[in-house]
């Protein structure tokens, strides 16, 4: 068979990019006759992305021989007064990107006629689709690959529905309407809906309601799932394909075993949390961590210390600091004194460990984890689900309400702690964080049973005839059929 080759391109951002460049390399490896392509967007603003970009590039990357990464020509950024959210800017930043993937793709294609194999896919991720213009004038099947699960896939391609129904004088937040939704088994209260959807008047809402509208003109979406854990979800998304959903290709879970562990400044010591969890009790300990993009009040962080202190389990607890611009990251607390009750740090020695940012998915594998309590990224439940790590809800931006919604009400596969978290207006009391951690760490309860066997068939679908195999090599038939 001739060769042939995809390209990706992806969101700047660590919850986009780390899956969509592990699914290249899973897609490469059952294929020999596919390489990949991965064009990169630098975003020097946030300075623990772009270091991941750049490990990329370095000659100490450990990719396969048939991933290559492209760095794109840098272009000017948005200014402050061009956007309100964070998706305001990235979506600006990708699109302000466009001739630069346009002339990079012209070149693959001119390499492909001088014999390097013919593109056969393009695939971009939810928030590049100024990007299926430059696909389709160059003639080139464009795919969407989505880091979510399959609900938000969903709720995305029901939001212009949602949008038409709802009076836009009127917020979201304001219904006391529950929405039926496609894939969902029960009604979702407004309460669990996304972030951007509290506020229908700012970028946010805007630009995920253009996105969502332009996911149809793709030629099919892969999922960063697997039928096992959503099979209500993707069989109304299969029934629904055709001119509204293009085809769903449900393959994961895609993990990044190896995290930021081989490319992040180790700030917090690795090796010393590694060593601390050496010597604790298995499945002893809980951890909390609210992902690279989160950040909680004072106020919450000290509830938060109260109630591990209330809870009597060990734990290990990464904490960040919000950042001080929009454009920005939180960063690690230079002083954890300031942020914690008076006393905290020594009533807790030995049995308690709080850090800075970690390597999530090398803790979440360690031995003596019990218990996560989680922000509810998707990456973050995969990653927990394939290490077995029971998960206690704590949702707090993007689609993690929504997220936290289906693995407690929908598949029962997670402990509320809070579904409805919302930063600066809402505060989890430290008896409710307590109960919480002690409901996780149950070693006996029927969520804690339902979840191992759950992550049991994670790796099953992964076999030669498990779901996610045979959707990949369909896929791949479909990518190969254009040749």
């Amino acid at each position: 068979m001739k060769g042939a080759k995809v390209v990706f391109i992806s969101t700047p951002g660590l919850g986009n990019l780390v899956p969509a460049i592990e699914f290249a390399k899973v897609l490469t490896q059952k294929s020999q006759n596919l390489s990949a392509t991965i064009l990169l967007i630098n975003i020097p603003q946030r300075p623990l992305v772009q270091s991941y970009i750049d490990s990329l590039t370095t000659t100490t990357n450990t990719a396969p021989a048939n991933i290559h990464f492209l760095p794109l020509p840098t272009a000017d950024p948005p200014s402050l007064d061009q956007f309100e959210a964070t998706i305001g800017f990235l979506s600006l930043l990708i699109q302000n990107h466009t001739s630069q993937v346009k002339d990079a793709l012209i070149d693959l294609i001119s390499d492909s006629d001088s014999g390097s194999g013919q593109v056969v896919g393009f695939f971009i991720d939810m928030f590049c689709t100024s990007f299926i213009d430059v696909a389709k004038e160059l003639n080139i099947p464009c795919y969407l690959y989505f880091a979510s699960p399959a609900t938000f896939l969903s709720f995305m391609f029901h939001l212009p529905t949602l949008h038409a129904q709802v009076s836009t004088n009127i917020e979201f937040k304001d219904s006391a309407n529950d929405f039926n939704i496609l894939g969902f088994s029960n009604p979702v209260p407004v309460k669990y809906f996304p972030s951007f959807m509290l506020n229908r008047h700012i970028d946010g809402y805007s630009w995920f309601l253009h996105h969502a509208r332009r996911y149809r003109e793709t030629k099919g979406i892969v999922v960063n799932t697997f039928q096992e854990l959503e099979p209500n979800c993707l069989n109304s998304l299969v029934q629904a394909a055709g001119d509204v959903v293009p085809p769903v290709y449900p393959i994961g879970p895609v993990v990044d075993h190896k995290g930021p562990a081989q490319w992040h400044q180790d700030s917090w010591g690795h090796e010393n949390v590694m060593k601390w969890l050496d010597n604790q009790e298995p499945s002893s300990v809980v951890f909390l961590s609210f992902g690279s993009m989160g950040s909680l009040k004072d106020s919450q962080v000290k509830e938060i210390a109260k109630g591990l202190e209330k809870s009597g389990h060990p734990f290990l607890w990464a904490i960040r600091e919000a950042p001080k611009d929009k454009r920005e990251l939180p960063s690690d607390y230079t002083n954890l004194e300031e942020i914690l009750p008076c006393g905290f740090l020594e009533s807790t020695k030995g049995r308690g460990l709080v850090c800075g940012l970690v390597p999530q998915v090398t803790i979440l594998a360690h031995k003596a984890i019990g218990g996560f309590v989680s922000h509810c990224g998707w990456n973050s439940i995969l990653e927990s689900l394939y290490y077995g790590v029971p998960i206690g809800t704590w949702p707090i931006y993007a689609e993690q309400h929504l997220n936290a919604f289906e693995l407690v009400k929908e598949l029962n596969l997670a402990v509320e702690i809070t579904m409805d978290y919302r930063d600066g207006t809402t505060l989890v009391s430290s008896e409710e964080v307590a109960n919480g951690v002690k409901k996780l760490m149950d070693g006996d309860s029927e969520v804690r049973q339902r979840f191992k066997k759950m992550s049991e068939k994670c790796k099953e679908v992964w076999k030669e005839n498990g779901s996610s195999s045979v959707f990949l090599r369909h896929l791949i038939d479909k990518l190969m059929a254009v040749i």
